[in-house]
């Protein structure tokens, strides 16, 4: 391929707001700036066809730093063919990336957008071209619901235990409301109980508070994200995070308490993120994470039962990869990293 056919422009971050993937919007960049990441926006020319990147950079041992893209590039016209040139060039955009960034920064990491199928069809093989990472970032694997049909085809598209569950919150008198800030240190304390109980890594509380008080703020197109509660008797028993940006909506956190599980009130609450996708215009609600497969032995295997319960479509993305820029720095990196999610993923868990 001619490398002159893939062209990187910087520009700046609020031309990225011209697309509905919140995680690689100009919105995105500047929330991320908050907490230690500097934001690169580019349009990439690839063939004459037009692609949106945000890339983030983060320090790494006090001189060197290291790239993340997490779900991007955007094709700007979302034609699969489109896609299949995006990935073709995918090497290209790498190197010419790589110009763009800080004289020491290590490593690229992407999360892609596509799908396995997308890159078969492609006919590019990530091996040998990009290094698997010995973590994903962004969760693989996820349902998306069509959100686009009328109620009741959304209910029985569902598994018949799904509706069932959703009918004995509402039976149960279990009520979903909206939250304001004030109601997130109950949500975040319930999300440490969830995270000790699942053992799941999260955030400070600065990390949540910041995502539901700068769309206040940020000045451009932006998300509006909604902290919802659901209360049994008064009292909060879960609440989800979700934000709503164009024709997405996407479930980011969840938190629920030990104490009347058996109210549903998670199936409430995705119920009630389900219809405010509808009411604001949405076609796609993205349940955002499931294990890669229906395996009972899965650590997470709960967590796949519940969300594939409520129908869509699976979606089953290659994972993070990583374009090394200085090889040896990567090895020394990444070998330390591996140590680390040994530690977080196995022995922490013992």
């Amino acid at each position: 391929m001619n490398p002159s056919l893939c062209t990187v422009q910087p520009v700046s971050l609020n031309e990225l707001n011209n697309h509905d993937v919140l995680l690689q919007s100009g919105f995105w960049g500047e929330y991320k700036s908050r907490f230690g990441h500097k934001p690169s926006a580019f349009i990439i020319d690839i063939n004459s066809k037009k692609y949106s990147l945000l890339l983030l950079e983060r320090p790494a041992g006090g001189v060197f730093s290291l790239g993340y893209i997490p779900f991007g590039p955007v094709p700007l016209t979302g034609e699969e063919e489109d896609i299949k040139e995006c990935i073709r060039y995918l090497p290209e955009l790498a190197e010419s990336l790589s110009k763009h960034l800080h004289p020491k920064c290590v490593f690229i990491r992407y999360d892609f957008p596509w799908t396995k199928e997308q890159f078969a069809e492609s006919g590019i093989d990530l091996e040998g071209i990009f290094i698997k990472s010995t973590a994903d970032i962004q969760p693989p694997c996820t349902v998306i619901l069509d959100v686009s049909k009328d109620e009741e085809t959304i209910l029985q598209q569902m598994k018949s235990k799904t509706r069932y569950n959703i009918r004995l919150a509402e039976r149960k008198g279990v009520e979903v409301l909206s939250g304001g800030i004030d109601s997130l240190p109950a949500w975040y304390e319930m999300y440490r109980e969830t995270s000790e109980r699942d053992r799941i890594a999260i955030h400070s509380y600065e990390y949540y508070h910041t995502l539901l008080t700068f769309q206040n703020t940020y000045g451009h197109r932006k998300p509006e994200i909604i902290l919802l509660l659901a209360k049994i008797e008064g009292e909060i028993a879960a609440g989800n995070i979700i934000a709503f940006y164009g024709t997405k909506a996407v479930y980011l956190y969840g938190a629920s308490r030990s104490l009347k599980r058996n109210y549903m009130p998670t199936y409430a609450l995705q119920w009630h993120g389900i219809k405010l996708a509808k009411e604001k215009g949405c076609s796609e609600y993205d349940l955002f994470g499931i294990p890669p497969d229906s395996d009972p032995k899965h650590p997470m295997h709960g967590l796949y039962r519940f969300k594939t319960g409520f129908g869509g479509r699976i979606v089953r993305r290659t994972g993070s990869w990583d374009y090394p820029v200085h090889p040896f720095l990567y090895r020394f990196l990444t070998g330390a990293e591996k140590a680390r999610t040994y530690y977080f993923k196995k022995l922490r868990k013992r």
